[in-house]
């Protein structure tokens, strides 16, 4: 599904494709900056965002094969709540 299949199926509920563009901008916007701030985002019967970090470690270049350093980093990962893992 993309963005626009999204918005589409909103507005389908009754108001106008861009009302529920906005919605869906803000929606997600709302999501981002709450993981942010808090570490985390929940939506019951659906999963959790939060924020994982990843340690500073070794590498290789696979151009070259040098050894090099890679920073530590932070990144959002998702676990599926039971009933949406339940249904795949």
């Amino acid at each position: 599904m993309t963005k626009a299949d999204l918005i589409q199926t909103v507005a389908d509920l009754g108001m106008t494709k861009k009302a529920a563009g906005e919605m869906m901008d803000a929606l997600f916007a709302t999501i981002g900056k709450t993981i942010k701030k808090e570490g985390r985002f929940f939506y019951p019967g659906f999963g959790t965002w939060t924020i994982r970090l990843w340690k500073a470690r070794k590498g290789r270049n696979p151009q070259t094969g040098a050894e090099i350093e890679i920073e530590a980093s932070k990144t959002v990962g998702f676990k599926p709540a039971k009933e949406l893992r339940g249904g795949l």
